[in-house]
């Protein structure tokens, strides 16, 4: 009888994901919600606890990121991204896809991928190389990104599961696997990636365009227009980015962070979050931003849209596993003893279903924990399975990738594996993975 309730219970949890991820956005959290209405009231399970940490570093992470993106913070660091990508043409396959992680480091958001997906296009197909090796290895590393910013909604889920009691694992000790882990993940798929697909020289495709006037020849040249940076802009990106770098310092040295009420050091939760705040107001008094325009702020937008997915379905997900935590932990212990790279695979699955990375952490990040995985190895395996997030063609900057590529070389495909992600997202995601599974190894935790 319990093996029948439980397996319903699944269902239940499979089922909201499911149709969650079919409606996508917002949706996402309603089936969450929905859920754990079902798993209380009608199988009698306590109701688990709400990711109310994570969800207050998201929010004050996205109200201080859209007031820098109101005051054109976002539009001086693509024209900075611009300019680096430019400088390097001939090496773009490597140097686009590292400019666009660090830049969603710093940002901790992808959609400062948007406005450089046409620049990277154009500076490849000028300079001879083939657009679709750029753009999506530059699409797929803002994937990995996620797992490196100490100001993502990823990590936000991360660090209010690992920093605490027995783990203790901190935002920088994870930062510590995975930003290198993902660095030498980009660089080992570039040799991959720069394979893929003929030249621009010897693609029929691209030629035939060429010939029918469709596409100018292949040269050297200017790229076409960015948005305009303004002194206010680069003021509140430096004003922002100070931040996070505020963030890591705290993270870094402990003796620098106040004490709380018990007398040891304050925790990164609401460090992260106080300096959010901080930088916000900082952006308000220095940049001036019209405060009117921060909802309708892309930024803002995703920011919230990602924080009630992550609400509803983190509570269904804890709703089901608290209540049968002995069977988690003895049958998903048993399978990541017996091959640890079953929780990446997890998070790949989870990634590629609902293309959220914070659901993702919530989801399967608390069985790891729960099945004795280190959280050191944990946190190596976790961020290089954020790829799967492309191995769908169903994200936004898949869809902009292919449209701003006028050489029609990156394709979505129709068969959900031929698209011009696919081998990018793996190879990353398994590189990454294995990286990050070393150095978490090394680094112990």
């Amino acid at each position: 009888m319990d093996a029948l309730i439980i397996s319903l219970e699944l269902v239940v949890v499979l089922g909201a994901i499911v149709m969650g991820t079919r409606s996508s956005g917002v949706a996402l959290g309603l089936w969450g919600g929905a859920g754990v209405g079902v798993l209380v009231f009608v199988f009698r399970e306590p109701a688990g606890t709400p990711p109310v940490d994570a969800l207050l570093i998201v929010l004050a992470v996205v109200l201080a990121a859209s007031m820098m993106q109101v005051a054109g913070g976002i539009d001086w660091m693509v024209r900075v991204a611009a300019r680096v990508i430019s400088r390097y043409p001939r090496q773009i396959t490597l140097i686009a896809p590292l400019v666009t992680f660090l830049f969603s480091v710093g940002a901790g958001t992808s959609n400062i991928l948007y406005p450089l997906l046409p620049v990277i296009s154009d500076v490849a197909y000028r300079n001879g190389e083939r657009p679709s090796r750029p753009l999506s290895l530059s699409v797929v590393a803002t994937g990995v990104a996620l797992a490196c910013s100490p100001v993502s909604a990823a990590m936000a889920a991360m660090v209010t599961l690992t920093d605490v009691d027995p783990y203790r694992f901190e935002l920088i000790d994870i930062v510590k696997v995975t930003l290198p882990a993902a660095v030498l993940g980009i660089v080992a798929s570039f040799f991959v990636v720069r394979r893929l697909g003929l030249d621009v020289a010897d693609d029929p495709e691209i030629q035939a365009r060429v010939a029918s006037g469709a596409l100018p020849p292949a040269s050297p040249g200017s790229t076409r227009g960015l948005p305009e940076a303004t002194p206010t802009g680069r003021a509140a990106a430096l004003v922002f980015l100070s931040g996070v770098l505020v963030i890591v310092v705290l993270g870094l040295f402990k003796d620098l962070r106040p004490e709380d009420a018990r007398g040891t050091e304050l925790g990164m939760t609401p460090i992260i979050e106080m300096v959010m705040f901080a930088v916000g107001t900082v952006i308000l008094l220095i940049a001036r931003p019209k405060v009117s325009e921060v909802p309708a702020a892309s930024v803002f937008r995703a920011g919230v849209v990602s924080a009630i997915a992550l609400f509803g379905l983190a509570w269904l997900t804890d709703t089901f596993i608290s209540a049968h935590q002995a069977l988690v932990v003895d049958t998903v212990g048993r399978w990541v003893d017996a091959a640890p790279w079953i929780f990446a695979l997890g998070v790949f699955l989870v990634c590629a279903a609902t293309t959220s990375q914070s659901t993702a952490t919530r989801t399967i990040v608390p069985i790891g924990l729960a099945a004795g995985l280190a959280p050191g190895l944990l946190a190596g395996m976790w961020g290089g399975a954020f790829a799967g997030i492309y191995v769908l063609p169903t994200n936004g900057s898949q869809i902009a990738a292919a449209n701003f590529d006028e050489t029609g070389s990156t394709k979505l495909g129709s068969r959900l594996v031929d698209h011009s992600f696919f081998v990018p997202a793996v190879v990353l995601a398994v590189t990454t993975a294995v990286f990050g599974a070393l150095i978490g190894l090394l680094i112990g935790g």
